[in-house]
């Protein structure tokens, strides 16, 4: 711990300058890495306007992005809603890199800064760091470069292929984004003939051969004569990598009609979409870290008489805002919020290691009474994911403090049941439910590639795991399947297995 004395404030009003930020940012940084022991990466703090950061909305958050239709209608949409005040805008975006890049808004005051800084600079640039799924899945040394790469080629496309043609590559491989990431492995690592392809490819270049004539014959082989069909379809499951679940990476390895650049940028859209995959599962933990950092380092700088009783009450009445968990009959309720329950998970965990009850020993032997409560969150941050860590630290005494309960829903019955309760059984049940809610494998569909026979009808079939007879909602379905078919070449079939979830 710190020596708390009392210090000058580090600025007193609500003008910001940049010496004040830098003065500010090194005071939060002591606190961060001596205190926290925080481990992060270079920082690197930009302020941008309203405009900007409405534009860094609309191209989901990175400092470079090509250009697509669907960014300016989200622009438009957002700005429309800011400027007649329906709509506000982040005090701060942070970007997964090395540096760690935040772009900070240039209205925040001065205590909103230092806020900003402590949440995003350093909360949410350890997680980035130090969590398992952004060290194995995201390349953050990397995305500068190849979000440049992106943002070039796809401009060279539309200057060689024209506007549209590229536009419709774009459209269906966005359609089909969600379903263009690897959940559970590592993409199968490219041959030598397809590096050598690619490097060409993105050195501006055409080979002899193009990559589609490489995959091509890859693919087709020699014929087997004598084969089977059952033994034809078990080498070209075996060849073909199914099922496979990351329907963009099948299409630009397999498609029979799509170009080299076509292929190219559907690798783009998958490249990105995988980038943010780790985001999407860690919503809950990746926002709770950073608000508890900030809460943590906010509190610490008062109690050193380094910010005012002014810049602390505005400091935390913004915080209060963010936590807030409205309740099921507000109207702004719309299910849990990631930062309250996050932050309450964090508070939770040191309340467990410096003043547990017996119910807390019980239920956390692990790490109940544990004096170092800073490795257990930082253990924590580092090796867990929403789902897991929800499903592993979730107490029942929050459980008891967020009112949460479980119901059944049969179809069947004409009434809902509530089924788990404030007990033993209950407790464990509820926590389970609540981390099923978080686990991205049953919260979107599960739709794999079957087969797809190129030396036969080249018809493209998918299976979809139907869980809890969730079916696909049609109308958006056969949008899909539109795009699907456009990048395939041939026909598409979907078919539905269903199949009873354990939860």
């Amino acid at each position: 711990m710190l020596d708390k004395t009392d210090q000058e404030p580090l600025f007193d009003g609500p003008e910001w300058t940049f010496p004040l930020l830098e003065k500010a940012r090194d005071a939060i940084e002591k606190i961060a890495l001596g205190d926290l022991g925080l481990d992060v990466y270079p920082n690197q703090i930009e302020i941008i306007s309203a405009e900007q950061m409405l534009d860094a909305y609309s191209c989901v958050g990175l400092p470079l992005m090509y250009q697509h239709w669907s960014f300016g209608k989200h622009f438009a949409r957002d700005e429309a809603l800011y400027r007649t005040g329906r709509q506000g805008l982040a005090y701060e975006i942070v970007i997964n890199s090395n540096p760690c890049i935040s772009y900070n808004m240039e209205e925040n005051t001065m205590a909103m800064q230092a806020l900003v800084m402590a949440h995003a600079a350093f909360g949410h640039n350890h997680f980035f760091k130090n969590n398992y799924l952004f060290r194995q899945w995201t390349d953050a040394e990397g995305i500068h470069d190849y979000l440049a790469f992106a943002k070039n080629y796809i401009a060279a496309c539309e200057e060689r292929h024209g506007i549209d043609a590229v536009e419709e590559i774009l459209d269906a491989a966005h359609a089909l984004q969600s379903q263009g990431v690897f959940r559970y492995g590592r993409p199968p690592k490219p041959t030598a003939e397809e590096l050598m392809a690619m490097s060409k490819l993105r050195e501006g270049y055409e080979s002899a051969q193009s990559v589609l004539d490489i995959w091509t014959d890859a693919i087709m082989g020699d014929d087997k004569s004598g084969q089977s069909d059952g033994g034809a379809y078990g080498q070209r499951r075996k060849d073909m990598n199914m099922p496979q679940e990351n329907i963009l990476y099948f299409l630009e390895k397999h498609s029979p009609v799509l170009e080299t650049w076509q292929r190219e940028i559907l690798r783009i859209v998958r490249t990105l979409a995988q980038y943010f995959y780790p985001q999407k599962q860690t919503k809950v933990m990746n926002e709770g870290c950073a608000t508890f950092v900030h809460y943590y380092i906010i509190n610490e700088l008062h109690d050193q008489g380094l910010i005012t009783q002014g810049a602390f009450m505005e400091i935390m009445h913004s915080h209060t805002n963010v936590v807030l968990q409205p309740e099921f009959d507000d109207p702004r309720f719309s299910g849990i919020n990631p930062y309250a329950l996050g932050f309450a998970m964090m508070q939770d965990i040191r309340r467990i290691c410096e003043t547990p009850t017996d119910e807390d020993r019980e239920w956390f032997p692990e790490f109940a009474g544990d004096p170092d409560w800073r490795k257990v969150l930082r253990d924590a941050w580092a090796n867990y994911r929403d789902e897991s860590f929800i499903q592993q630290f979730l107490s029942p005494h929050l459980i008891r403090k967020f009112k949460l309960f479980a119901l059944s829903d049969e179809e069947d019955q004409a009434n809902l049941m509530v089924s788990s309760i404030h007990n033993r059984a209950g407790y464990k049940a509820i926590r389970r439910g609540l981390a099923h809610q978080y686990d991205l494998a049953y919260q979107e569909p599960d739709i794999q590639v079957a087969d797809a026979d190129l030396k036969g009808d080249r018809e493209l079939k998918l299976i979809h795991t139907v869980r809890d007879g969730i079916h696909l909602h049609d109308a958006d379905k056969e949008e899909v399947l539109i795009h699907l078919r456009r990048l395939w070449g041939y026909e598409v079939r979907l078919d539905a297995v269903e199949v009873q979830s354990n939860i």
